[in-house]
């Protein structure tokens, strides 16, 4: 069975960490009580803690499937852990007290608003909150917790001489293989059939919060004032009318990037099920050719519209993550398979030039040693491979080819015939080069949004609720 699912993918050597995509969604999402601490996206400092605390640890959360005897299991069933998150895993929520700067005694001192507990309406002194480790704030204490330490000696890294830093958007990744939606006890989780996006229906939802504990991101809130659990929905009544999600379009770097991949439905699973060190590949096989005669027939007997299977052909995330393999999926070692993809940080990992003012595309030159590195490869594979160091250095070895490309050319003086070696030798064209220069470097036509036209629901089906009043 083919099916269609819209895919992100992220630039993170743009990222600017301006958090205009936590912002925007908040405000289109988030405007009832009880959710003052759920940032549907949210941007993160690495090395860091994340947001809520420690999100990646799964030993401590018990999140993600593992396998056992060969088969996918829930960690949470597993291991037997059911810790649903608690408040100050994110932080109290808190505004200030802005009547204390208006008050009409003249007083020899500065006013101050002091911080005031949403929820008690008492004062607070702040220790935590989304972004308290922003920019390496307190790096030296909470950096060395960062899970993504694995295989590595942090303290190496933790100076200011070596310490490195990159920003990571997070969001619901609706993944192919979602362990919230298995994990719901009254089926209120599901995922889309026309486009892969995973909803909560707010009339089925009994506030049991498996899905909190069995989402590895830790992208599902629980709302304590209604008692039930909310999530990302990828801006849906955005998508059905051909705009793009609110992240995507108010990105400020214009690193987001939206399309349409088809898979093949039926072998989720037995990627899931891949060795660690195969996770990537083996999530790389079921997405399809949208160009394969094959495939698209199949498509269309399965229902995927025509403006659909067009989509996918012009889909970045389809060129990104499929053909040119320089996106990655976060964390594949938590067997969700997401549909977020990242394009690795590629600076500062080129330490210095050669002796010529140039570099080429070779592993010696673009990935130095470990004491002229910035961001450690293994870091990022354990972030992005399932700590496949291989699938990041395939990536940045593409990504430097395409600047070495376009240096010849723009200070060289090279023609493109000439200078296309060096995108030879990482297995690129030129008008795959020119298609990535578009995207990456230029920021154009970053979505391709098929429209749906839906016919009547009948009061009988199921109709998933908007998550705000």
């Amino acid at each position: 069975m083919i099916r269609a699912q819209f895919a992100m993918v992220i630039n993170l050597d743009k990222c600017l960490g301006c958090h205009a995509c936590a912002i925007n969604g908040k405000k289109v999402w988030t405007n009832r009580e009880g959710q003052e601490y759920a940032w549907w996206a949210n941007v993160e400092t690495r090395p860091g803690v994340g947001y809520p605390k420690l999100w990646e640890d799964q030993e401590r959360y018990g999140g993600g499937w593992v396998l056992v005897n060969g088969k996918l299991r829930l960690r949470l069933e597993v291991e037997k852990k059911f810790k649903p998150l608690e408040m100050r895993d994110y932080y109290t929520p808190y505004t200030y007290d802005y009547k204390a700067l208006f008050a009409p005694e003249v007083g020899e001192e500065q006013p101050v608003a002091n911080p005031i507990n949403m929820y008690t309406k008492k004062p607070m002194e702040i220790k935590w909150s989304p972004n308290w480790d922003d920019d390496l704030g307190g790096a030296n204490i909470y950096g060395k917790a960062d899970p993504n330490w694995k295989n590595i000696q942090a303290s190496i890294y933790m100076t200011l001489r070596n310490i490195f830093m990159f920003y990571l958007p997070r969001l619901c990744n609706h993944c192919l293989n979602p362990a919230c939606v298995a994990a719901c006890p009254t089926k209120a989780i599901y995922k889309r059939k026309e486009d892969g996006i995973v909803l909560i229906d707010q009339t089925r939802c009994k506030g049991y919060r498996y899905c909190e504990i069995a989402c590895p991101y830790k992208k599902i809130f629980f709302n304590w004032k209604t008692g039930k659990s909310e999530k990302c929905i990828f801006c849906y009544p955005r998508l059905e009318v051909g705009l793009p999600p609110i992240c995507v379009e108010t990105c400020v770097g214009r690193i987001r990037y939206v399309g349409v991949v088809l898979y093949d439905e039926d072998k989720v699973l037995e990627a899931a099920s891949a060795p660690e060190d195969k996770l990537v590949a083996a999530h790389r096989s079921i997405i399809l050719d949208p160009f394969d005669p094959k495939v698209i027939k199949q498509a269309k007997a399965d229902g995927v519209p025509d403006n659909f299977i067009k989509a996918a052909q012009e889909s970045p995330a389809y060129y990104m993550f499929k053909k040119w393999e320089i996106a990655l999926p976060l964390h594949p070692e938590y067997r969700t398979l997401p549909m977020v993809f990242y394009i690795p940080p590629l600076s500062p990992v080129i330490a210095s030039m050669g002796p010529n003012g140039t570099y080429d595309a070779k592993y010696e030159s673009i990935i130095p040693s470990i004491d002229e590195m910035r961001i450690p490869l293994q870091y990022l594979a354990n972030m992005f491979a399932a700590g496949n160091v291989d699938e990041v250095k395939k990536a940045l070895k593409r990504l430097v080819a395409i600047r070495e490309f376009f240096r010849r050319i723009n200070v060289e003086g090279m023609s493109k015939m000439a200078a296309a070696s060096v995108l030879q030798e990482v297995g690129l064209s030129i008008e795959d080069a020119d298609l990535i220069y578009k995207w990456l470097a230029l920021g154009k036509d970053r979505w391709v949004i098929p429209t749906r036209n839906r016919p009547p629901r009948l009061a009988s089906q199921r109709i998933p609720s908007i998550q705000s009043s």
